[in-house]
């Protein structure tokens, strides 16, 4: 009786760090003015091409504003959302040689840092994959249609979104050049990150690791 009793009584030790952090991450976003943004270009610039002609009729006015969107779009993801909804940021450089560099940043998580959240990742590669199919849409719609004055548009759309797609997939998947095998690994790593969503997110250690490929 006096085991019992003090098998009862013994203290356990009960962790709820992770659990904490894991409801942390499922439901917060840290960055909304970074997710908002991160979407707000992107989807302007779509809802603007598409009621061009029902809110104006000047082409050349149509086409500068959507090409600034995409324009703001660029420049915002490649260097402020990504960094923060993420921590992964690319960039391409020449060197003296001419010779182009890929060059990668990867957040590592420290103890003083916190993870970014489950959310801000699905609407960051969500939005990053989907508005640039949206744009390969609006490409085979003016091409059968023979709207042939706005493809330029639209091919600058495709280029621009899938610059930025191309740079955080090669990110994410370590540098790897080869497309096939990165394409291959990506999507069996969102996969798998989708039927484990506590290893959704992990971007490395403390501060910003610059990686050379």
């Amino acid at each position: 009786m006096k085991q019992a009793l003090v098998d009862d009584t013994e203290d356990v030790s009960l962790d709820f760090g992770n659990e904490e952090e894991l409801a942390f991450r499922k439901a917060k976003i840290r960055h909304p003015v970074a997710t908002f943004f991160h979407l707000f270009f992107r989807v302007s610039a779509i809802i603007t091409y598409v009621g061009c002609d029902w809110f104006s009729r000047s082409f050349v006015g149509c086409f500068v504003t959507v090409l600034l969107l995409l324009s703001f779009d660029f420049w915002s993801v490649k260097n402020v959302t990504g960094r923060l909804m993420v921590g992964l940021r690319w960039w391409n450089q020449i060197d003296e040689d001419g010779k182009s560099h890929w060059i990668f940043e990867a957040r590592k998580v420290s103890p003083n840092t916190v993870a970014a959240t489950e959310a801000e990742a699905r609407v960051f590669w969500l939005g990053l994959i989907i508005c640039p199919m949206i744009w390969i849409v609006f490409f085979f719609s003016s091409l059968f249609s023979l709207k042939l004055k706005w493809l330029a548009l639209v091919i600058a759309g495709i280029s621009l979104q899938a610059a930025n797609l191309y740079g955080y997939v090669l990110c994410k998947m370590g540098g790897e050049s080869d497309i096939s095998k990165v394409t291959a690994s990506f999507l069996s790593q969102t996969v798998f990150q989708t039927a484990c969503p506590r290893d959704f997110q992990k971007p490395g250690l403390e501060g910003l690791e610059i990686h050379k490929y």
